[in-house]
């Protein structure tokens, strides 16, 4: 494994959910290697803090862009307000679920924005964003995923179903690519500390038990190793190995990962 020098990929990095957490983690990672940065998310006020405060200590350009991205036409205006830039990384750190319920406690139309947020606008991402890329010979993509990914799981149905269709997706596009100069990585995310995580764990009134990863240490391990793909497993021991749940049969696999829902103690699993 060797460490990337990201300025081969372009002058310019979005980061999508990039106003806390390990999207603004990653920001401040890309903005250190001297890469300008577009920050994209929800809450202007936030957005706009985090833009002010990258700037004051990198010295790079930073442009933020207010966007819903499971709002229909997100991605196309994205790539209309960045039109002017050679866009060389693209972070896709949107998705979390702050509020984890059985299946059929949760409204339908909240199940149907995350598989947007999480599947369409994320393919749709690495389409509009890949494309230039490819025919440049040169740039990295990041898609964040979870562990919620490795099996099914009680109150995971959709977000673990999203989270498998990212790394499936980022894999896949790892494959295609590698000759292109283009690097693509799943990052697969364990419990982290991050504020959708926290919300969560205060939601369901749960403690704060075990050890949650940082996201700066996150976001800088992904950017250290983006040509080592096409997955990157954060805290395991074999960050490019296979699922934790090695050889059980999905059955026990899936029951493991409904233990620890139900528990609290999603290990592996980052929301």
């Amino acid at each position: 494994m060797t460490a990337t020098v990201m300025s081969a990929y372009g002058p310019w990095g979005i980061v999508a959910g990039g106003s806390d957490g390990v999207g603004v983690a990653f920001a401040h990672g890309t903005a250190s290697r001297g890469i300008n940065v577009v920050l994209v998310a929800r809450r202007v006020p936030v957005l706009e803090a985090a833009a002010d405060d990258i700037r004051a200590r990198y010295g790079v350009e930073v442009r933020t862009v207010a966007l819903d991205l499971s709002a229909a036409g997100a991605l196309a205006e994205l790539e209309r307000v960045t039109s002017d830039l050679e866009v060389g990384l693209l972070v896709y750190n949107a998705g979390a679920d702050n509020h984890s319920v059985a299946f059929l406690d949760k409204d339908l139309d909240a199940h149907l924005e995350l598989v947007h947020r999480n599947c369409t606008a994320v393919l749709e991402a690495a389409y509009r964003f890949g494309a230039p890329m490819v025919a440049r010979g040169r740039g990295a993509v990041v898609l964040v995923t979870s562990g919620a990914a490795w099996a099914g799981g009680a109150t995971l149905a959709a977000y673990g179903a999203t989270k498998a269709f990212d790394l499936i997706l980022a894999e896949s596009l790892w494959a295609e690519w590698r000759g292109s100069g283009v690097d693509v990585l799943g990052l697969v995310l364990g419990r982290t500390d991050t504020p959708s995580h926290r919300r969560m764990r205060d939601a369901g009134g749960e403690s704060y038990g075990g050890e949650l990863a940082d996201p700066y240490d996150v976001a800088e391990q992904a950017l250290t190793h983006l040509g080592d793909g096409p997955t990157w497993i954060h805290g395991s021991a074999n960050p490019t190995g296979g699922s934790p749940f090695g050889a059980l049969s999905r059955r026990d696999a899936v029951l493991a990962m409904s233990r620890g829902a139900s528990a609290g103690k999603k290990a592996g699993v980052e929301r």
